[in-house]
């Protein structure tokens, strides 16, 4: 009978252990509490005006299986006014980004992206810290989408 009380009080202590570990848990990353009641809708922030600012390198990231795309936005770039050594064109890691967009690594490079976008045909705009070069390079990065190759607007 003893030894049917110790096994009762260690199985108890281990279910208390793991109820406090998974509240613990889920209180130190902060998803314990109450859902919230309302919904927060996202505000749109000032957008810069869309400037051609051929002082930008691009890269030109085709990420689709069309190997003649990069080329063709290469040569949109180009005669948007950009240098031929200013504008570099190289494949993406993947052949199934959906949608073609212009990322900037700085607020400053807003209005240069949107004039890039409109200057290949439109294209989707992000900040995005990924293609930041870290030796100040002024830098541009368009990742070519499915949706480029697939309606073969260039």
């Amino acid at each position: 009978m003893r030894r049917g009380r110790i096994l009762l009080w260690a199985a108890v202590a281990t279910v208390v252990l793991v109820a406090l570990g998974i509240v613990g848990t889920l209180w130190a990353g902060g998803r314990f509490g109450a859902a919230p009641t309302t919904a927060v809708a996202p505000t749109a922030g000032p957008t810069a005006e869309p400037i051609v600012d051929t002082s930008y390198t691009v890269l030109i990231l085709n990420a689709t299986p069309d190997a003649e795309l990069g080329a063709s936005v290469s040569a949109d770039v180009i005669a948007a006014g950009w240098s031929a050594n200013d504008v570099t064109v190289g494949d993406a890691g993947s052949q199934d980004f959906d949608e073609t967009t212009v990322f900037y690594a700085a607020a400053e490079d807003e209005g240069a992206a949107r004039g890039l976008a409109q200057a290949i045909g439109g294209a989707n705009i992000e900040f995005s810290e990924a293609y930041e070069d870290g030796e100040g390079l002024k830098q541009l990065v368009i990742v070519l989408g499915l949706d480029r190759a697939a309606d073969g607007s260039d």
